[in-house]
């Protein structure tokens, strides 16, 4: 089903998960610069415009644990649903090298035409679809690049992202990728926590048990890589919830 710029898949499976893309896609609306932010297909297709091979583990994920999805489709530089709204990074202007040429000079009135047209109403399916079962957990997928623009190589292939504030699920998922031979990153590449952003606004706040997972995108960049990468963490997720009693 597909609301605007936000789609659901399997609203009624029976799963207590709830697996979320917040960077899906890398649309541009087309009553944003008639669709373009002012940059080149190739900086559109890279990771600063939408988390490469995320959408495709999301559904593929979905499907096999029989659970709900949700996933964004509009481009995180057109407005980043997974930061807060009174977020600076909320829409970028500089993303790893790359100017952003339609943000260079956005309004505060344009950033409310985004979140009203956009973000908020991704945000209501999201609160939607978590609060439909009281026992919900969520599960956050996501991918980063092997290495930025003049920083060292990533050498994870796996990232576990979590805040302070929830730890449960984190570290026994963090061991059951180790066990299972990935290099995984604790709150890497990135620190797992933000004031406002999806899993806080969506988990930490109601207690929801919560993972935010994030690949390494050359593992996932083809259909085949997505099949497998979701396959690989169905089983782990399917008994997380029950091997920790949550």
């Amino acid at each position: 089903m597909t609301e605007g710029f936000f789609s659901i898949e399997g609203e009624d499976r029976p799963s207590r998960w709830l697996i979320t893309c917040d960077h899906a896609s890398n649309r541009v609306p087309e009553w944003i610069g008639g669709g373009s932010l002012g940059l080149p297909a190739e900086d559109m297709a890279r990771h600063i415009a939408y988390d490469v091979g995320a959408a495709g583990v999301t559904r593929e994920l979905a499907r096999l644990m029989e659970a709900p999805a949700i996933l964004s489709d509009f481009s995180r530089l057109v407005i980043d649903p997974n930061r807060g709204e009174d977020d600076p990074t909320l829409v970028m202007r500089l993303y790893d090298g790359t100017i952003v040429p339609a943000n260079r000079d956005v309004t505060d009135q344009k950033i409310g035409e985004r979140l009203d047209r956009l973000y908020r109403p991704y945000h209501a399916g999201y609160a939607r679809l978590a609060a439909a079962r009281p026992d919900r957990a969520i599960c956050a997928i996501h991918s980063f690049t092997p290495q930025l623009r003049g920083r060292p190589p990533r050498p994870w292939q796996v990232g576990v992202l979590f805040s302070h504030l929830d730890e449960r699920l984190a570290h026994p998922l963090i061991r059951a990728c180790r066990d299972a031979g990935w290099v995984t990153g604790e709150n890497e590449p990135y620190a797992g926590h933000l004031d406002g952003d999806s899993i806080d606004r969506h988990a930490l706040r109601y207690g929801r048990p919560n993972v935010l997972i994030e690949l390494r995108n050359d593992l996932i960049g083809t259909p085949q890589g997505q099949r497998e990468w979701a396959a690989n963490l169905a089983p782990i997720l399917s008994r997380l919830l029950a091997d920790t009693g949550l």
